[in-house]
């Protein structure tokens, strides 16, 4: 093995794997329970809650900083992640046996969730420890480099996660021509759970062997003072944090009120207002399509920042965001195709793609100094509380509403992400840091 081997032996596995729980929890929860009979208040209400490590990861963000390496917490935290996907596997396999029918089983019901919710805190540490260990372990224009790179494996976790990974799992049950299927119902999900225990681990194996033991990659202290009361003053006294805080909490405001709820209809039976997809079709369109497409946008999004800077490309890349909320509204009336529901999914992942490479910038350029594992998961943190509270509450309100209102509700809502873009021109640190990544000139070189 080289000494200083290439960020692309690692950084790409590193952010897939650091991608890849979040969609699980959060998203491919949702599918589990639907394709288990379980109603969307309760669904969106409780998946909701497992947004909360996220929201909380601020807190224990500085433990990180401060206790052992940025490399033992994020090896550490894939080998828990397998185990705890080797427990939802057992979770499941139970509720096979002892409730043949596998539907509402609350017992079932409440301890995957806690399962979710554990797996949830592992998740939120790893991302605390996979960012700071980017930020130790790479050069400030490798860093520039591989923004791009990092977030198109993080978002291709997600795509696998959702789209190909769950129409794997549903072809697995899926009764061909002759009556046969390879796993019997519900079963095919404990594969699925198995399969990203064996991933995890052997992601931590890989891991261990290559990364690099970065020197400035140790605990955080400040002789005299609390690290944990010292990352969180130099946050909140920050220039222009007011500003900061509104724009994390906003931008993605659509995005949270739609997270639960899209999979809901999109798998949902049609006589309820859904579209009635099959769990195999709805991950074929989300991991053939959607991938290509997440992918693209994601490339265009850091080719665009790259060029015009996060100033000029922000306010295309919010009406990028919001305009597929109203594609939904179309979806609910129209009721279209399988062909047309693909192309509009396509292009949701494209506007995702481009426009979250933007607040992905943002996050980076506002997380600097000597906390700046820290700061980047206090701000993600405060992400994640702006998606819980809203997720929580969009089973209830779609129920109440139906699918077609409740899309028009959240398309307007959706506006307001148009309303904080203003705020990031009065923030100086964006432009402070965007002229320090510009004064390098960035080619392939910076890459080794």
């Amino acid at each position: 093995m080289r000494t200083n081997p290439s960020p692309w032996t690692y950084i790409p596995s590193l952010y897939f794997l650091e991608g890849l729980p979040y969609i699980i929890i959060n998203t491919v929860s949702v599918v589990l329970y639907a394709d288990l009979g379980f109603p969307n208040d309760q669904i969106a209400f409780w998946t909701g809650w497992l947004y909360l490590p996220w929201t909380l990861k601020m807190f224990w963000s500085p433990l990180v900083d401060g206790k052992s390496t940025k490399r033992r917490w994020l090896l550490g935290a894939q080998l828990a992640m397998a185990a705890v996907f080797l427990v939802l596997a057992g979770l499941n396999t139970w509720n096979v046996f002892d409730h043949a029918q596998a539907v509402n089983n609350l017992s079932f019901f409440s301890l995957s969730l806690f399962g979710f919710l554990a797996g949830a805190f592992v998740s939120a540490t790893l991302d605390i420890a996979t960012d700071g260990y980017y930020l130790l372990a790479l050069s400030a224009p490798q860093q520039g480099y591989f923004v791009g790179i990092r977030t198109i494996f993080y978002r291709l976790a997600m795509i696998f996660g959702s789209g190909i990974l769950v129409a794997a799992t549903g072809s697995l049950a899926k009764h061909g021509a002759e009556g046969t299927a390879a796993v019997t119902w519900p079963h095919n999900w404990s594969l699925m759970f198995l399969f990203l225990a064996v991933l995890f681990a052997g992601g931590a194996f890989w891991h261990r062997f290559i990364l690099p033991k970065p020197s400035a990659d140790g605990p955080a202290s400040v002789q005299g003072q609390n690290t944990w009361a010292d990352a969180f003053r130099t946050y909140f006294t920050q220039k222009n944090i007011l500003y900061i805080l509104i724009f994390i909490l906003f931008y993605r405001l659509g995005d949270a009120l739609l997270e639960k709820i899209v999979p809901l209809f999109l798998l949902g039976k049609a006589a309820e207002g859904a579209m009635g997809l099959s769990v195999q079709s709805y991950g074929l369109i989300k991991g053939t399509l959607g991938l290509g497409a997440i992918i693209a946008g994601n490339l265009a999004g850091g080719w665009l920042l790259g060029r015009y800077g996060f100033k000029k490309c922000i306010w295309p890349f919010a009406i990028i965001l919001i305009l597929p909320n109203f594609f939904y509204i179309f979806m609910a009336y129209a009721r279209p195709g399988v062909a047309l529901t693909a192309l509009l999914i396509t292009l949701e992942h494209f506007g995702n793609g481009l426009a979250l490479m933007a607040f992905s910038v943002f996050i980076m350029y506002i997380s600097q100094g000597k906390y700046k594992t820290s700061h980047y998961a206090i701000s993600t943190g405060i992400m994640a509380l702006g998606m819980m509270v809203p997720s929580m509450l969009s089973g209830k309100w779609q129920m109440q509403l139906g699918y077609g209102p409740y899309f028009i509700l959240v398309a307007f809502i959706s506006l307001c992400t148009l309303a904080v873009i203003p705020l990031t021109r009065k923030i100086k640190s964006i432009e402070e840091t965007e002229k320090a990544f510009q004064n390098h000139t960035m080619h392939i070189g910076d890459a080794d």
